[in-house]
Parts: C-alpha cells; structure tokens; sequence
C-alpha cells in the first residue's frame, strides 16, 4: 500500500476505535457527535434502560467525558440561594449583578459501571467576579482527557490538570473578562499533541491560548479581534497540514500550530456558539444568532491562505465547497452523517441537506413541542437524536426523508442543556441535578 495513503488510513482507524471506547472532549474524539458502536440504546425513560443515576451537587452544563472506566464533569455550587433557570428563554434572561454568594468550584470523577464517586475535587471557593445569564453556568466549559490527565477549564477562574487519582498536576489562572451582555463563558478546550488550547473571545481582550499540556505553561497566547463567542477551537488535521479553526462573530480564523493566522473568512452572525468540525474531507463552521438576519453555514475545503471570503453573490469559490446564509442554528452544533447534514434550531425544527453540496433533503420540519433544544443532536447507526431542554429525547431515522420514529420522556422531568457522552454501548446524560447512564437491559451484567 503506498505509504502516502496508509497513514491518513491508519490515523482514522485509530480515531474510530478511540471514539467508541472514549468520549475525550466536547462532542467525542473528532468532535462530530457520532458514535460507531452496536446495540446502543435509543428507548428509555427515567426507569427504562437507567443503569445508574447519580447525584450532581451544584449546576453546571459541562458535557461529561470518559476515558477507560472514568468519568469526568464540572460543577459549580452556590452557598446562597441559586435561581432556576427558565427553559426556552432567550430575553429577559441578563442577571447583570455579580452574585455576592461564596460558590465552590468542583471537578468530580465518577466510576463508569457504577456511577459511584471516586473523587471530589475543589478547584476554587469564593464569589464570582463576573455575572452569568440565568441560562448559563459557572462550569459550562466541557473538560478534556488524554487518558492520563483530566484538564478542567472555568472561564475567568483558571485550567486545572488532575491525574487519575484525582492529584492536582497543574494549575493556570484565567483573568475574569467581560462579556457581552454579562452573559458569562462556555467555550471547551481541546487537546492535540502535546498542548492544550483554549478560545477566550470577550468584551474586553480576545485571545487563543496555547499551554504545554505536562505543565500547563503558556507557550503562545494570540491576539483576536473578535469580540464575545461561545465557541470551542476545533484542529483540523488533513493531508496538507494541522490547523486550528476558530468560528467568531467578526469572522472565521485558522493558525497553525504556532499561533500564525493562516486564514480567515468574514461573514458571521453576531454570536457564534456552534462547534467548527471536519467531516468527509470538508469542515463545517457555522454562526446562527436568532436575532440576525445573517445565519451561515460554511463548508471549506483544506488548503486555504488568506482572506477566503466568497464574492458577493457567490455560492461557492476556490476554497468553499458551499455556504449558505441562512441555514444555520443558534446554539446546537450541526451533524454530519452518512454524507448528509442536520441542522436543529432551537425552537424545535429540523433540516437535512446533502452536506457536499448543500441541497436541501427536508428543511424545518417540526420536532414535537419543546421548550427548546440547547444540546447538539448526536448520531448512532441508523439514527439521529435530538434531546429538548424538557430532557425528552426524540429519535428520528437518518435518511432523506423525515421520519420521527419516537419520543422518549423526561428523566424525573430534570432540565436538560449539555450535550450527552456516547460510549461504547452507554449514553451519558447530564440533566440540572444528576448524571444518568442509559444501557439496553440485554447489555447490563
């Protein structure tokens, strides 16, 4: 076999095999929401397939991640009285006021067959020194693992590295920032190689940090002239090099390994959430704030330098295979399967499009009544998931046509905003108090 075409082989076998044994970061190894393995769970309810439910003090919409027989969440609690979040709210949802209650923040490892503790760990203690949105939280960034450390990062607090063991490695503190509107942080950080990096776009002084991931020094920090965005970096490894996307509302940047803007792409809404991710050759950024007329979504092709903005009036150019500008969703992140493309909008309407080339399958077809749907669809056989802020859970089947297949009801009515953990045969669900771990019956020992 020409050794050229072995290694890009070689490289995604082993990323398939470490998707379905692993969930290492927001979204899974290659951050697209899909999981390869047989026999997974598409029924259950708060009693039906629950092979264990376990108790999560304090809030926080961090996804849970799992390496071997551990699992890792964020938390944060409130000594004081904490106000519940509203589900489908978008106005009327600033708290401007900086809480004055002492809070506690934590990273917590629990056993993967069990759910049982293995260890509890405070990071922080004492008042916030930002405001969040009474949909945010104070641990909505989504931890990362390599396997051999958990690195937990709380905007405006600091990144934390752990050992298995729970042993503190390492520690690097965050300086508050302000953000648009007070709405507070939630952007992951991703791991590739040797380094951990980390997207901070605020009010005050964006920036990409990169830090050595076996001491948690920085090695680069890069300048952005984004303001406030939600979204984690993605590295986009293809055949001509390894990159590091970053969406934001002022445009779509990429650098290289060293913190050197190799190109960008201007033509965002005014707040990006969604995660850039790379499927079938193509990667696909998108920014759908509701409040904008503007709603794009981008399917670039590797290669890019410079400013790669489409000409007025065009569709398509040298390096973007299709874009369109008023497709994408305000806070889930779009799912490519099987060469097609899902866009959930938060309100309750689902698409489909041929993801090569952008043609619409279906487009905005009624999921059933919901307060909303914060979380990113995910994708598992032949099926596509949409999990609502009820904590209902919808199946529909992949295909060209929309096909509702069931609803599965509530966990104990808890709400639901961080996007679930698939691996091997389980689902994680991370409701506002508790962790459930979903398994079919047949597969429980």
């Amino acid at each position: 076999m020409n050794r050229f075409l072995f290694i890009p082989i070689l490289t995604f076998c082993c990323a398939s095999s470490l998707a379905a044994e692993n969930w290492p970061q927001f979204r899974g190894a290659d951050a697209r929401g899909v999981s390869t393995s047989t026999n997974f769970p598409d029924r259950w309810s708060a009693t039906e397939n629950v092979e264990w439910k376990a108790e999560i003090p304090g809030r926080g919409w961090s996804s849970p991640v799992v390496w071997g027989e551990r699992v890792f969440v964020t938390t944060v609690i409130n000594r004081g009285e904490t106000e519940a979040p509203k589900k489908g709210l978008y106005l009327g949802g600033n708290r401007p006021e900086i809480p004055t209650t002492e809070h506690v923040w934590k990273v917590l490892c629990l056993d993967l067959s069990t759910g049982k503790m293995l260890w509890d760990k405070t990071v922080h203690q004492g008042r916030p020194q930002t405001p969040i949105h009474v949909k945010n939280s104070y641990a909505s960034e989504t931890p990362a693992t390599d396997g051999e450390r958990v690195y937990a990062c709380f905007g405006g607090v600091g990144i934390f590295a752990f050992d298995f063991d729970g042993k503190e490695v390492w520690k690097h503190p965050l300086e508050p920032r302000r953000t648009r509107a007070g709405w507070g942080t939630a952007a992951s950080p991703v791991l590739h190689g040797g380094r951990l990096y980390y997207q901070c776009d605020n009010d005050e002084q964006s920036y990409l940090l990169a830090l050595d991931k076996e001491t948690g020094k920085e090695v680069w920090r890069t300048p952005r002239d984004e303001k406030s965005n939600w979204s984690p970096p993605f590295v986009w490894q293809h055949a001509q090099r390894t990159e590091i996307v970053t969406a934001g509302s002022g445009a779509v940047r990429s650098y290289d390994l060293d913190g050197k803007l190799l190109w960008s792409l201007r033509g965002m809404s005014s707040i990006t959430i969604g995660m850039p991710y790379a499927a079938d050759g193509l990667l696909y950024v998108s920014s759908g704030y509701v409040g904008d007329k503007l709603k794009a979504l981008y399917a670039i092709k590797p290669g890019a330098s410079g400013d790669i903005t489409p000409p007025e009036g065009q569709r398509s150019s040298e390096f973007i295979a299709w874009w369109d500008p008023s497709i994408a969703p305000y806070n889930p992140t779009t799912l490519v399967h099987e060469g097609k493309l899902y866009v959930l909008y938060d309100r309750g309407l689902l698409s489909c499009f041929d993801a090569k080339t952008g043609q619409p399958f279906y487009v905005k077809e009624r999921l059933p009544r919901g307060p909303g749907f914060t979380c990113s669809p995910w994708a598992v056989g032949d099926k596509i998931i949409c999990l609502d802020e009820d904590g209902q859970s919808h199946v529909l089947r992949a295909g060209e046509k929309f096909e509702l297949l069931h609803t599965n009801p509530s966990l104990d009515g808890e709400m639901c905003m961080g996007t679930p953990a698939l691996v091997g045969n389980r689902l994680l669900v991370r409701t506002d108090r508790h962790l459930f771990s979903i398994r079919n019956s047949s597969r429980q020992p």
